[in-house]
């Protein structure tokens, strides 16, 4: 743990998040920013913003404010004891509530849509049924089931869903906690009910031990690598039982930018497939500011599933 302005933040945590802040004021100042309604460049931006303390925290660190002074972009605290109205005036309110008595307002994205990103069963339904196969690739969805009752009844849910071992296991409902983000590999059916429900159970997918994570801004798309979990082969498995914590991949020490890699591997998605992607999950979703996490099944080019969607991330996103 450590100390940062006088508050608590998980060392992990800060790690993870120091990569990126340049990225928000590169993209606004790229023009992503007009797109969104905001004002250009060369004028003033003020953002006021209501956020909890670890996101001000690792969102907002005074290094990443002086770079935003510098492209004529000011966040501002909004006082959550006072009245918006008597406060401002503001270009953009990064708040929940400001948009019912303001309708003025651009809001970039309602929170009854983010909703549907906290729950890992409908995050992923817009995904299932897209039609990508003109846009040099395919993408879909690994098997998985959602479990919620009793952990003795994996076993049997999971051979009854004919899902092959191993299986990844990740928490049901993401509400931002360190809990909601621990992964696990079961390997064997014993281990399966060692789980704790909710969860979701997804067939794990050979991908070369790289998985792509793809940040939208609003017509933005970057894409960098993370090194992932390797491959396994039926010789492995023989040789593996037992249920392991997944390591966290969005670290920038997993970064896999700058790794000696197999261009068959390590090539990225082809960017009309990414930019149709994109397109389509931002009118399914209803969001403009998400990341996308991606893999290459293992022996093929073209064929790529999403294993994870998340809001506002904080690994790289920030307008880049």
């Amino acid at each position: 743990m450590k100390k940062l302005n006088g508050k608590v933040v998980d060392e992990e945590e800060l790690e993870e998040l120091e990569e990126e802040k340049e990225k928000v004021v590169e993209t606004y100042s790229n023009g992503v920013g007009v797109s969104f309604g905001f004002p250009q460049p060369d004028q003033n931006l003020v953002v006021g913003y209501a956020l909890t303390v670890k996101k001000e925290t690792s969102f907002l660190k005074p290094n990443f404010r002086g770079l935003a002074r510098t492209k004529g972009i000011k966040f501002v605290c909004i006082d959550v004891n006072r009245p918006l109205s008597d406060q401002g005036p503001f270009d953009v309110v990064l708040h929940k509530d400001y948009r019912h008595k303001h309708p003025e307002v651009t809001v970039l994205d309602p929170p009854d849509a983010i909703q549907h990103l906290r729950n890992r069963k409908s995050m992923l339904q817009g995904v299932v049924d897209l039609n990508l196969s003109d846009c040099h690739g395919k993408v879909g969805v690994p098997r998985q089931i959602v479990v919620t009752k009793d952990p003795s009844s994996i076993p049997y849910e999971v051979t009854k869903a004919g899902l092959k071992l191993p299986l990844v296991a990740k928490p049901l409902l993401v509400d931002g906690t360190a809990k909601s983000h621990k992964l696990f590999v079961a390997y064997d059916q014993l281990s399966l009910a060692e789980l704790e429900p909710p969860l979701v159970l997804q067939e794990f997918v050979n991908h070369g031990g790289i998985v792509f994570k793809v940040y939208i801004v609003g017509e933005s798309i970057t894409v960098v690598k993370r090194f992932s979990l390797p491959n396994h082969g039926k010789r492995d498995l023989s040789k593996v039982a037992g249920m392991y914590p997944v390591p966290r991949v969005s670290s920038y020490l997993s970064s896999a930018e700058d790794a000696d890699l197999d261009p068959s591997i390590a090539e990225h998605p082809p960017r009309p497939l990414l930019e149709k992607l994109a397109t389509e999950l931002r009118r399914r979703l209803g969001l403009r500011l998400f990341n996308i996490d991606m893999i290459r099944e293992h022996g093929t080019r073209d064929v790529f599933y999403v294993i994870d969607i998340n809001y506002f991330p904080g690994k790289y996103i920030c307008f880049h």
